[in-house]
C-alpha cells in the first residue's frame, strides 16, 4: 500500500475515534435535531393564532374555557339544551368575546337552530350579542324565525331566550306572520306555542284568506 494511501487511512481514523470532531458532531445532532422538531411543531401549532388566518371551532358552552383575553372565532358554533332538554345551536361567521369577565360574544351572521315540538326551527339575524350564562341572544336588526310547519315570524329589535324559546322586543316592532303584519310599542311572542302579544298602539292587518288557512 502506497504512504498516501495509506497516510489517508489513518486520517480517517482518527476522524471516526470516539472524542474527534465527528463524534461531537453527531452527539450536537443527537440533542440539537428532537430540539429543533419540538419547536418546529409548537410553531405550526400556535402560528394560525398570530398570523391572522381563519380559524374554525365548534364549542360547547358546558365545556369550554372562558377567555382569559379578548379571542375572535370565525364559523363559530355553540350548542346547547334549553330547559325540556330540546338541542339547540348558534352558528355565527365571527364572533368575538373581550374578556372573561364578560361572558359575552359578538356574533356576525348568526342562524340558530332549535328542535321544537312540531319540528325544527330556525332563527336568523344579521348580528347579536349571546350571553353564554342565561343562554339569550340580543338582536338588534332584522329577526328571521320559521318553523317546520310553514309559521314565520319576521321582527326588528328583541331579545332571544334560547332557554325558553320566547322572544322579547327591546321596543318598537314591526314584523308580520303567517296572518298578516303588525306594529306595536313591544312584542312577546312564544315561538315553540306560536303566540304572539303587542302591546301599545298595537296594529295589526289581517289577510283574510291566510288566516283562513290557519
Amino acid at each position: 500500500m502506497s504512504r498516501a494511501a495509506n497516510a489517508e487511512r489513518t486520517a480517517r481514523q482518527r476522524w471516526a475515534m470516539p472524542g474527534s470532531s465527528h463524534d461531537k458532531f453527531v452527539a450536537l445532532l443527537q440533542f440539537a435535531l428532537p430540539v429543533g422538531i419540538g419547536v418546529l411543531a409548537a410553531f405550526l401549532v400556535m402560528a394560525p393564532l398570530f398570523m391572522g388566518g381563519d380559524v374554525s371551532f365548534v364549542l360547547d358552552k358546558n365545556k369550554v374555557a372562558v377567555a382569559q383575553e379578548r379571542m375572535k372565532l370565525e364559523a363559530a358554533q355553540y350548542r346547547g339544551q334549553d330547559a325540556k332538554g330540546q338541542a339547540f345551536t348558534l352558528d355565527a361567521a365571527s364572533a368575538v368575546q373581550r374578556s372573561s369577565a364578560e361572558p359575552v360574544v359578538q356574533l356576525a351572521t348568526l342562524s340558530a337552530g332549535l328542535a321544537m315540538r312540531d319540528g325544527p326551527a330556525k332563527i336568523t339575524a344579521p348580528s347579536g350579542l349571546y350571553d353564554m350564562r342565561s343562554e339569550q341572544v340580543k338582536i338588534d336588526g332584522p329577526i328571521d324565525f320559521t318553523a317546520a310547519d310553514g309559521y314565520r315570524l319576521g321582527t326588528t329589535g328583541a331579545t332571544v331566550d334560547l332557554k325558553t324559546r320566547k322572544m322579547l322586543s327591546d321596543g318598537a316592532v314591526q314584523g308580520s306572520t303567517p296572518m298578516g303584519t303588525f306594529s306595536a310599542n313591544r312584542l312577546s311572542a312564544d315561538l315553540e306555542g306560536r303566540v304572539v302579544r303587542l302591546e301599545g298602539n298595537a296594529r295589526l292587518r289581517i289577510v283574510p284568506k291566510n288566516a283562513n288557512r290557519r
